[in-house]
């Protein structure tokens, strides 16, 4: 009885961290640029007990184990805005930002300028050229960017939008809503990817089956709470039976 009881909580533990990252993607639906994650669990079988005066055979104890969580680096849909200042990234490259914990990357290409003329995203992170930050002067216009990432204005080019890739996008890990952080060194994208100007990537989050997997969830974690009430109700009963049958 006490082996289901652990069986049961390794899968609502594993079931509770499933619901947080359900959660996460659907509060991020409408996040530029995010890249939803699915939970991934293992299962452990512990060896057998090695005693033989049992009647019946052993059985196989299967725990779940939280494996982490794997993260869709598919496409989100792109949509048109109009503004020369709008990047789409089409590919598997990112953007190089400079944020207050260093450099990050992202596929949020909503870009503005700040008030010192910097490109900048929607979350006020500085956008990286191929020689750091781009500053424009106040009296430029006609600010284009091409395919390439070459930006130009009225008055002069500015180099490069800096995107880059790296070999395994899976092992990127998260930071806040649309950045993340990496452990190895980014190469440049180069021909892999292409930008899009006037048009921003959305989140690719399939809102429809992430409540579904939401409602699947609920569903399992309602199924094991009941039997374990049921495994905890039938101990009690054998405990008071053992206890009146001893005083008998």
């Amino acid at each position: 009885m006490q082996n289901a009881l652990l069986v049961g909580l390794s899968r609502q533990m594993a079931l509770r961290r499933e619901l947080d990252v359900i959660a996460n993607n659907v509060a991020n639906v409408t996040t530029n640029g995010f890249k939803a994650r699915s939970s991934r669990f293992e299962s452990h079988l512990m060896p057998k007990a090695s005693g033989d005066a049992f009647q019946r055979p052993d059985r196989k104890l299967d725990y779940v184990i939280d494996k982490g969580t794997t993260l869709d680096v598919s496409m989100g849909a792109i949509e048109m805005t109009k503004n020369p200042l709008d990047l789409a990234i089409k590919g598997d490259g990112l953007f190089a930002v400079q944020t207050a914990a260093g450099e990050r990357y992202t596929r949020n290409g909503a870009f503005m300028l700040d008030a010192r003329g910097q490109l900048v995203t929607s979350d006020g992170d500085v956008v990286l050229g191929d020689n750091g930050p781009i500053t424009f002067d106040r009296s430029e216009t006609d600010i284009s960017i091409a395919p390439d990432g070459t930006i130009s204005s009225t008055q002069a080019q500015h180099g490069k939008i800096r995107v880059v890739r790296f070999a395994d996008m899976r092992s990127l890990r998260n930071e806040g809503g649309n950045l993340f952080s990496a452990t190895t060194v980014p190469e440049p994208a180069g021909a892999t990817s292409r930008l899009e100007s006037g048009a921003i990537e959305r989140s690719n989050v399939k809102a429809v089956q992430e409540m579904t997997r939401l409602i699947e969830v609920n569903r399992a974690y309602a199924s094991i709470a009941s039997m374990v009430g049921q495994i905890d109700e039938l101990k009690r009963t054998a405990v008071s039976r053992l206890a009146d049958n001893q005083s008998a």
